[in-house]
């Protein structure tokens, strides 16, 4: 690395700070969506952080449980001779190259340099690396597919605020031309040149005239600053394909990579496995007992079943499942949960995975090499399964060098028992949501009837006090018999007002309150009422004068009769005398009787002001003159 004086050395520092700072709002990364709950993330399912003519790079974030922090994949793919331009890593990563090849450029603090890439290498950068890739322009014109994890570990976490990474020229561009000048030290046409250059996109065509001027000025920049072309190739990597699989028979194979092998998984803390299986074969059930297992498929198309040991019963059943993946899928499998990976019988199923811890982290197996099974007693192992010791010991003879078996269609009937339970699942939503429409039914015409029965009650109860008031008029009563009356009549209408307000506040917790159009429309119905209550009296006042004047009248008519009869008798003389004594005492008893009859109605109406609450003033006035008509 080129040697720097102190006060360059501060400057440098001094701009790092700064970036660290800045690549929150740098970042190259769209942050868009929630991260997905397992088990299963589809491959149209993935988010596009990038997408140009050269390439693309997308990701999806998966969790295995709803309080665990989320695991962050991400795809980059290159097209043939295209450049994947400097970023600043934000957090640890692990990445395998799956298809093409190309080259790694990078720095970190005195460790820079450029290795080649090949399918197969599995290689892992540090958080706060600068990077980029070139992929080459090869005879087969194959795509670089490279597969990449970052961490979620306590010491190192992804921060999906801030995405996997910033863009270099982003950062640089961020700073004024006087700082740039004191930091860099290059001419001021170079300033000028990165001051106004346009954006770039992240990945471009490796031989434009475009490109060739911004690798020029990011090696400038790598060079003056983290010393990139010292060449002290540092980076380890390790290619699966140039080592023998840890397992391989003839249905299938399986390769796993921890810190044994790739010494900087340490760091990382992040294993890696890929599995082959030929058509029909299957996986045998297994667990990973320190972490949990993230997979992609790469190709073909499989059946994963994952159990659930808990002793609790409905965890249990609520974490058993079985689903299918194809090419691009993502899965995730909890610690402690047994899982069998299952390959059709017209296709080959080949998946990779991210363990999430690189520590010794030795999958433990049900039957064959190494089963967990042969370590337990004969008897016991019988008594657990509830079967024979014979049957036991059949299964403790399992094929001792083998993981991987053959089972023909079994993927077959795992996906047709997986779509059976679906539409059981259906059936039982659709014959719970029927049973929840009925119950609401149920409950509508339960409240009806209530509503129609206190209406019934309550039209009763009107038409009884009816017949009761009309009673009273014809027969008369004392105040003390009326008061009892009254006292009833208002026992009853706060009977009637509580059991109102009861099925109110039960409709009001059903259905919500009542609007205000409905409210206005009842107190015009007993406006209305009221109204008709006085024009009834108003009428039924009338008709007592009418009847009161045809009495009169008839006295009247019965009188000229008996002075006819009279004009016959012989004692004449006297005859005056008697009419006036008869006639005033006719005058007077009439008189007597209006006055009784005034004083009933008069207390009458007292009666209905103080029911309805709301006394007419010239009540009195109207009644005296329909009296004297």
């Amino acid at each position: 690395m080129l040697r720097m004086e102190p006060e360059r050395k501060a400057w440098i520092l001094i701009f790092f700070l700064t970036i660290s700072l800045c690549g929150v709002k740098a970042s190259s990364e769209g942050h868009h969506g929630e991260p997905q709950e397992g088990p299963v993330v589809k491959k149209d399912q993935r988010r596009t952080l990038l997408a140009t003519e050269f390439g693309q790079i997308t990701a999806l974030d998966i969790k295995e449980e709803p309080d665990k922090l989320p695991y962050h994949l991400q795809f980059i793919t290159l097209e043939p001779n295209s450049l994947f331009l400097p970023v600043l890593l934000h957090a640890d990563m692990v990445f395998y190259v799956h298809t093409g090849s190309g080259k790694l450029t990078w720095a970190h603090d005195d460790d820079t340099g450029t290795i080649p890439l090949r399918e197969g290498d599995l290689c892992n950068l540090v958080e706060g690396s600068v990077f980029y890739i070139q992929s080459d322009l090869e005879a087969e014109r194959r795509k670089l597919r490279i597969y990449a994890m970052l961490t979620n570990t306590e010491d190192n976490t992804f921060n999906p605020s801030i995405g996997a990474y910033s863009r270099i020229d982003q950062l640089v561009k961020g700073f004024d031309k006087r700082i740039m000048q004191a930091a860099l030290k290059v001419p001021d046409d170079l300033i000028e040149e990165i001051v106004n250059k346009k954006n770039t996109p992240a990945i471009v065509h490796a031989d434009s005239k475009k490109t060739n001027i911004v690798k020029t000025l990011e090696a400038s920049f790598l060079k003056n600053f983290v010393g990139v072309g010292s060449n002290s190739n540092k980076l380890e990597k390790y290619n699966i394909l140039n080592h023998d699989p840890d397992f391989k028979n003839r249905y299938g194979s399986s390769v796993a990579v921890s810190k044994r092998q790739l010494k900087s998984l340490k760091r990382t803390n992040i294993g890696f496995l890929m599995v082959h299986l030929n058509e029909g074969s299957i996986l045998g059930p297994h667990w990973n007992p320190k972490a949990a297992e993230l997979a992609v498929a790469v190709e073909g198309k499989g059946m994963v079943r994952v159990v659930n040991g808990s002793s609790t019963e409905d965890e249990t059943e609520s974490q058993n499942m079985r689903f299918k993946v194809n090419a691009g899928d993502a899965f995730v499998v909890p610690r402690f949960h047994s899982m069998a990976q299952m390959a059709f019988n017209d296709e080959p199923f080949v998946f990779l995975g991210f363990s999430t811890s690189a520590k010794d982290n030795h999958p433990q197996f049900l039957a064959g090499k190494g089963s967990v099974l042969d370590n337990l007693d004969k008897h016991i192992l019988a008594t657990s399964l509830g079967v024979s010791d014979r049957t036991a010991e059949e299964l403790q003879r399992s094929p001792r060098d083998a993981i991987i078996f053959g089972c023909s269609s079994c993927a077959e009937e795992e996906e047709n028992t997986m779509e059976e339970e679906e539409r059981e699942r259906k059936r039982e939503e659709e014959e719970r949501k029927r049973e929840e429409e009925e119950e609401d039914r149920k409950q509508e015409r339960e409240r009806e009837r209530e509503e129609e029965e206190a209406k019934r009650q309550q039209e009763e109860r009107e038409k009884k006090r009816e017949e009761e008031e009309e009673r009273e008029h014809e027969e008369g009563g004392g105040r003390g018999k009326e008061r009892e009356r009254k006292e009833e009549r208002e026992r009853e209408e706060e009977e009637a007002r509580r059991q109102q307000e009861k099925r109110e506040k039960k409709r009001e917790k059903e259905k919500g309150e009542e609007t205000e159009d409905k409210r206005e429309q009842e107190k015009e119905q007993d406006q209305d009422k009221r109204e008709g209550e006085a024009e009834a009296a108003a009428q039924k006042e009338q008709e007592q004068a009418r009847r009161e004047q045809e009495k009169r009248e008839k006295k009247r008519q019965e009188e000229g009769q008996r002075e006819g009869k009279e004009e016959e008798d012989p004692t004449w003389w006297e005859r005056p005398r008697r009419e006036k004594g008869k006639r005033s005492s006719s005058e007077e008893e009439v008189a007597e009787e209006e006055q009784e009859q005034a004083k009933r109605q008069q207390e009458e109406r007292e009666k209905r002001r103080e029911q309805e609450g709301d006394a007419d003033p010239f009540e009195g006035r109207r009644a005296l003159k329909v009296r004297n008509v």
